[in-house]
C-alpha cells in the first residue's frame, strides 16, 4: 500500500505538468456559472453545503454542485482530474500537506489579486505559506484544527504535579506521572505528527529551502536537540508501543474497563477529541457501546508550552482551498471563493467546530476551554515543509520509520543523517 501511495504522490507533479496544467497560461474562457466544488470527507457539514449552494445561486444565478471525495483516494483523483479541462472540478479542497505538490506543479489559479479581498493577513499564516509559491498565493486556508494537551486533573493533583509553564517542566511532570500501568504522557513511538512539536519548539525544522532546492534537515543541531528531548520523554513517560503512529489516545485517558484507572495521565490530540473524553457510560441507543461525558472535575486542557514558556508550535491539521487552473469557469469560481471567505461562512465554520481560515472570526468557535486552547495552539502552529515532493515523503512512511527508531533508543545523529539522505531523494518531486 505504501508503495502505491508513494508512486501516486511522486507522480503528481509530473502528471500535472505533462498534461499542460499551468496557472500561468490562464483559462481558455471565463465559462458559465454552473460549477463543481470537491470537498474531502464529511468535515463540511450539510448546513454549510446548503448555505454555499443557496448563496451561490443568489449571487450568480448558477448552480453549485458539491461532490464529496474520500480522503483515501482524493490524491489520486485530483492528480487525474485537475489537468483535464473537461473533467476538472472548478474549486477543490485539498489537505494542507498536499498543497505544495499541486501549487508547485501549476495546478491552481493564482489568487494573489484576490488575496486581500479574501482576508489577506488575517488568514492563518502557516496555511497560506504552504499554498504559496514565490510570493504568490494559490491555495488559501479553508479550515483548521489544532492539537493541545488533555490531562487527568485527579491524577496530576494526587501526584502533586501542576500545569507546566515550560516544555522542560512538562517533560519532568510527564516522567513523574508514569507508573507501571500508566503513561505520564501517552505518545506512540512513530507518531511524528505530534512528536515534531519538540523539534519546532527547539527551533528545528523537518526541511529547509536552499536556493531552488529543498533539503531534509533532520541532522541540523536544533532538530537533533528536539529529537533527543523527545527520545528521553518517550523513554521516561510513555508506555505506548514504539511501532504506534496514528492512534486514538483519548481511549487511554478515559478509565480502563479492567482496572478502573486511566492508562494515560496526559495525551495530545486534535481539539475535537474532547467529544470522546470523559466519564464513560452505556450508550442509551446502543448498550454495547459507551459514550463519554466531559467532567471538569476530572479532566482539563492546556496548550503545550514552549522552551521559554508561551506556546510551543504544534502541527496543525485542516485543509486548503483552491481554484483549478484548468477550469473553464474562472470568474464563477472566484465568486464562490468570495462566499467561502465571507463573514457569514467563516462564522458558520466556527459554529460547527471548524477553525475558520480568517482568524478575525475565531470567536465563533466559542469561549470555552476547548475553543481557547484551539485558538492559542493554532496561532503558533506550523505545517510541514512547502516542498514539491512532500506528499511523496509522507506517503513513503520514512518519517514513521525514523521517529520509531529514534524513540526506540537509536543514535539520533546517525539516524538523522541516514534519513536526510532518504528524504532528499523524494523531497524535490
Amino acid at each position: 500500500m505504501k508503495q502505491r501511495i508513494v508512486a501516486v504522490a511522486a507522480a503528481t507533479a509530473a502528471a500535472l505538468v505533462l498534461a499542460g496544467c499551468s496557472s500561468s497560461d490562464g483559462p481558455a474562457e471565463s465559462g458559465d456559472t454552473d460549477i463543481t466544488f470537491w470537498v474531502n470527507g464529511g468535515d463540511t457539514p450539510d448546513e454549510l453545503r446548503d448555505f454555499l449552494k443557496t448563496e451561490y445561486a443568489d449571487a450568480t444565478g448558477g448552480t453549485l454542485t458539491i461532490e464529496e471525495q474520500s480522503w483515501s483516494d482524493a490524491l489520486a483523483k485530483l492528480t487525474t482530474a485537475l489537468p483535464d479541462a473537461e473533467n476538472t472540478p472548478d474549486v477543490v479542497e485539498i489537505g494542507n500537506t498536499w498543497a505544495p505538490t499541486f501549487t508547485n506543479a501549476g495546478a491552481f489559479t493564482d489568487l494573489s489579486d484576490m488575496y486581500d479581498e479574501l482576508g489577506g493577513d488575517k488568514l492563518l499564516p502557516s496555511f497560506v505559506e504552504v499554498g504559496s509559491v514565490d510570493g504568490a498565493e494559490y491555495a488559501l486556508p479553508y479550515y483548521f484544527g489544532s492539537r493541545y494537551m488533555f490531562y487527568r486533573k485527579d491524577v496530576w493533583e494526587k501526584a502533586g504535579v501542576t500545569v507546566p509553564a515550560t516544555l522542560a517542566e512538562f517533560n519532568e511532570a510527564a516522567a513523574k506521572l508514569k507508573t507501571d500501568g500508566q503513561s505520564g504522557f501517552y505518545i506512540g513511538g512513530e507518531d511524528w505528527r505530534n512528536g515534531v512539536s519538540w523539534i519546532f519548539a527547539n527551533g528545528g525544522e523537518l526541511a529547509v529551502k536552499d536556493g531552488d532546492e529543498w533539503a531534509s534537515s533532520l541532522s541540523d543541531p536544533k532538530t537533533v536537540e528536539g529529537l533527543t528531548q523527545l527520545q528521553t520523554l518517550f523513554a521516561d513517560a510513555s508506555l505506548a508501543p514504539v511501532t504506534e503512529a496514528d492512534s486514538t489516545p483519548w481511549v487511554n485517558i478515559n478509565n480502563n474497563e479492567t482496572t478502573g484507572a486511566p492508562e494515560a495521565a496526559t495525551i495530545i490530540a486534535p481539539g475535537w477529541a474532547h467529544w470522546s473524553i470523559g466519564d464513560l457510560a452505556p450508550d442509551p441507543e446502543d448498550a454495547t457501546k459507551e459514550v463519554a461525558t466531559w467532567n471538569d472535575d476530572v479532566f482539563g486542557t492546556f496548550v503545550l508550552p514552549g522552551i521559554d514558556g508561551g506556546v510551543a508550535p504544534v502541527f496543525a491539521g485542516g485543509s486548503n482551498i483552491a481554484i483549478s487552473a484548468a477550469s473553464k469557469n474562472q470568474d464563477a469560481s472566484k465568486e464562490l471563493m468570495k462566499i467561502i471567505f465571507s463573514e457569514e461562512y467563516q462564522t458558520l465554520l466556527g459554529e460547527n467546530g471548524l477553525g475558520p481560515a480568517n482568524l478575525d472570526y475565531a470567536s465563533a468557535l466559542g469561549d470555552d476551554q476547548f475553543a481557547t486552547a484551539l485558538i492559542e495552539s493554532a496561532a503558533e502552529s506550523k505545517l510541514t515543509p512547502a516542498a514539491p515532493g512532500w506528499a511523496a515523503v509522507e506517503g513513503s512512511g520514512l518519517l514513521e520509520e525514523f521517529f520509531g527508531k529514534v524513540n526506540g533508543g537509536g543514535d539520533v545523529e546517525a539516524l538523522a543523517e541516514e534519513y536526510d539522505g532518504k528524504i532528499d531523494e523524494l523531497i524535490n518531486g
